[in-house]
Formats: C-alpha cells, sequence, structure tokens
C-alpha cells in the first residue's frame, strides 16, 4: 500500500522581500529616461528613444530572473502529519485546506 501524506504549501513572500530589487530598477529607468533626455537635445534623437528601449530591454530580464529566485526562496512545502489540525498561518490571507491525495 502507498503511503501518501499531506503537504503544506506556504508562500512567505512579502513587499519588503523585492522592494529593493524594484526601486533598483526604478532607479535604472530614472537614469536612462535622465539619459534621453540629455540626448534629446543631439542631431538625432533617435538616439534617445533607442537609449531607453535598450535600457528597458536588458534590465527587464535581471529583474525578472531576480524576482523569481526570491519567490521560489519563500515558499515552503512541509508534511503534515496525519491527524494534525491545520490552523491558518497569521498573516496569511488564504484560508485554503492542504492538497490531499486521493486513491
Amino acid at each position: 500500500m502507498i503511503n501518501m501524506q499531506k503537504y503544506r504549501f506556504v508562500c512567505t513572500l512579502t513587499f519588503g522581500d523585492i522592494y529593493g530589487q524594484i526601486m533598483a530598477w526604478l532607479i535604472t529607468i530614472t537614469i536612462s529616461l535622465a539619459a534621453a533626455l540629455a540626448l534629446m537635445g543631439a542631431k538625432r534623437p533617435v538616439y534617445a528613444l533607442a537609449t531607453v528601449g535598450l535600457v528597458v530591454l536588458l534590465s527587464l530580464p535581471f529583474l525578472l530572473f531576480a524576482f523569481v529566485t526570491t519567490l521560489l526562496n519563500h515558499i515552503e512545502l512541509t508534511a503534515v502529519e496525519p491527524g494534525t489540525k491545520m490552523e491558518p498561518i497569521p498573516g496569511n490571507v488564504s484560508q485554503q485546506q492542504p492538497v490531499q491525495a486521493t486513491s
């Protein structure tokens, strides 16, 4: 007979965990916009738009990678002993029950 256990899946990510990443990306975008405004006075304003596009295009994958790895580091999967009463985790909005295996 296969022994199937219940598991509790909890995400402990808070806004404070990603706040620094978002701020760094906003600073990067602000600096690129300042550079674009400086280049706007040049003879070819297309360079200004290309600068902003290039900075956004190159920085967005790094932001997404940082966010996803932070999210994955804050996922907890723990086995629950049979007969254990499931109490909601303080501060967790969800009131869902753990996934149960059916046979």
